[in-house]
C-alpha cells in the first residue's frame, strides 16, 4: 500500500538585499580627456621640481594629448584612472634630448645691461626676432675682461634622466573653471619638466635660431631678464 504523500508548503520570509546601483566605469585618461595630476620630478636623485597637496600646491591639470607634456609620459599616463600612483622614468632621448654645444654661443655683455652682476647659471627668457617664440637662456661663462658672455640655449634638464612619481586627482571630459590657466606656456622653458610649449622647438630650428641671432647684432637685445636659477 502506498502511503500517503503530503506536501508541506514552507512560507519562508527572505529579506533580500537590494542590488547594487550599477557603477560606470571610472574615467581613464585617453586624448581630449581633461587630467589632473601631482608630481614629484627627481635628477640624480635630487628633486628639482615638485607639486604636492601636502605643500598646498595646485595640482596640475593638462588636456590628454594636446602636446604639453613630453611624449614619454603621456604614454605613461595613458589609461589611467584617478587615485592611481606611479613612478616613470625617461632617459634624455625621451625628455629633451642631449645637450647640443651648438646651441651655445658669446653675446655682448652690454645685452645684460640692466642686470646689476652677471654671473654664470642664471637664467633669462630670450625672445626670438618675430616675437613667436620665448626660450631658455642660461649663461655658462662671464668674460668680463673681453666683453662677452657665453649663453646656452639647450633646455636647462637636457642631457639629464627625469625620474617622476606621478599621481592621478582626476580625469574629466571638461576642464576645472580654472583648469585652462594652470599650464603657463613658458613652463618647459623655466625647468618645469612637464610642459612642452615653448621646448618643443626643434634642435635643428633652435640651431638655425643662434646661426641667425649670431649673424644678427641686434638679436642679442631681445634677451630679458627672469631672475636667478
Amino acid at each position: 500500500m502506498v502511503g500517503d504523500i503530503t506536501t508541506h508548503d514552507h512560507d519562508h520570509d527572505h529579506d533580500h538585499d537590494p542590488a547594487p546601483a550599477h557603477l560606470g566605469a571610472p574615467e581613464r585618461v585617453g586624448v581630449g580627456k581633461y587630467v589632473t595630476i601631482n608630481y614629484t620630478l627627481r635628477t640624480n636623485g635630487q628633486i628639482r621640481h615638485i607639486r604636492s597637496a601636502v605643500w598646498g600646491d595646485e595640482p596640475l591639470e593638462y588636456q590628454h594629448g594636446s602636446g604639453r607634456l613630453l611624449p614619454a609620459l603621456e604614454r605613461a599616463l595613458e589609461g589611467r584612472v584617478a587615485g592611481e600612483r606611479f613612478d616613470v622614468t625617461l632617459p634624455p632621448e625621451e625628455a629633451y634630448g642631449e645637450r647640443d654645444k651648438a646651441l651655445q654661443q658669446r653675446v655682448p655683455v652690454e645685452t645684460f645691461g640692466g642686470v646689476d652682476q652677471i654671473e654664470a647659471g642664471m637664467c633669462f627668457l630670450a625672445h626670438s626676432d618675430d616675437e613667436r617664440r620665448v626660450e631658455n637662456v642660461m649663461v655658462t661663462e662671464v668674460d668680463e675682461d673681453n666683453g662677452y658672455v657665453v649663453v646656452d640655449t639647450n633646455h636647462p634638464l637636457a642631457g639629464m634622466t627625469l625620474e617622476f612619481e606621478v599621481s592621478v586627482v582626476a580625469v574629466r571630459d571638461a576642464p576645472t573653471p580654472e583648469g585652462h590657466r594652470q599650464i603657463d606656456p613658458t613652463m618647459a622653458s623655466m625647468g618645469d619638466g612637464l610642459a612642452l610649449a615653448a621646448a618643443q622647438a626643434t634642435v635643428a630650428s633652435r640651431r638655425k635660431s643662434v646661426s641667425d641671432e649670431t649673424s644678427n647684432p641686434s638679436a642679442p637685445n631681445a634677451v630679458k631678464d627672469s631672475g636667478n636659477a
